[in-house]
């Protein structure tokens, strides 16, 4: 019983097939397309695969956005589009959002794919949960499961554009991370990385003091690889950790 999992982004849709639909499901296909061209899965990508029998997925697009996915799925295979909504609880996560429907569906998804990561490996434990992309969201998450909130903020193409559409003659290349830099391009590059470990390390901080215990960190999205070498406190990148969350809330939806 295939299962189709899409995780729509801001600049990008991920897709992935498994063999069924629970944690730790083998991987059949996958793949990666840009928002501008997912017009064209249903010839290419999606073409020669075997039909999914449900499918769950997480947007953040545009409807738009999200009904040319639909579209796709409709010209290849007769299978119901579900996509998640943020909730009060899923998958032994309870949401501390003020309007919890309100809270981004892949931030909620990969909250429960880290709590379940979590609790596979040992016993319960806070979480902080960082997704690094086009925008970036620290989460904590209580050892009892409770999302407690979260940071946003912008990546680092973002600040970029900020910097040099407000700032007269500043255009320049992207730089190194320094300590102490020594040029525009390394200072902006280098402002922009330390903002956000410095965004994650303040986070880790304040769920300690919370909930006593040190907290376990993941960290996942697209530019992810680019932060990792420069977070100061330990953690675990997780490439897979929105699908893992689609997993798990699918299982628990089908009893599973």
């Amino acid at each position: 019983m295939a299962f189709l999992a899409i995780d729509v982004g801001n600049t990008r849709l991920k897709w992935a097939l498994f063999d069924q639909a629970r944690p730790g499901a083998s991987v059949l296909a996958h793949g990666v397309e840009f928002l501008d061209h997912i017009h064209r899965l249903a010839d290419t990508q999606w073409a020669a695969l075997p039909p999914p029998a449900h499918m769950l997925g997480c947007c953040v697009a545009a409807h738009p956005v999200r009904r040319s996915v639909e579209e796709q799925m409709e010209e290849l295979w007769a299978v119901p589009a579900h996509w998640v909504v943020a909730s009060a609880g899923e998958a032994g996560v309870s949401n501390g959002y003020d309007h919890p429907s309100r809270l981004g569906a892949d931030r909620w998804v990969a909250m429960i794919g880290a709590r379940h990561r979590m609790l596979a490996g040992g016993p319960p434990r806070p979480l902080v949960v960082v997704m690094v992309g086009t925008a970036v969201t620290v989460e904590a998450v209580d050892q009892h499961g409770r999302f407690l909130g979260g940071l946003i903020l912008p990546g680092h193409g973002i600040m970029l554009r900020a910097l040099m559409s407000g700032t007269a003659g500043l255009h320049v290349p992207t730089g190194e991370v320094r300590e102490f830099p020594t040029n525009t391009s390394d200072a902006l590059t280098s402002g922009g990385t330390f903002a956000i470990a410095g965004a994650i390390e303040r986070m880790v901080r304040h769920l300690r003091e919370r909930c006593g215990m040190e907290p376990v960190c993941y960290m996942t999205g697209g530019a992810g690889w680019k932060m990792a070498p420069h977070i100061p406190v330990p953690f675990e990148l997780v490439e897979t950790l929105i699908f893992d969350g689609l997993l798990v809330i699918a299982a628990s939806r089908r009893g599973g």
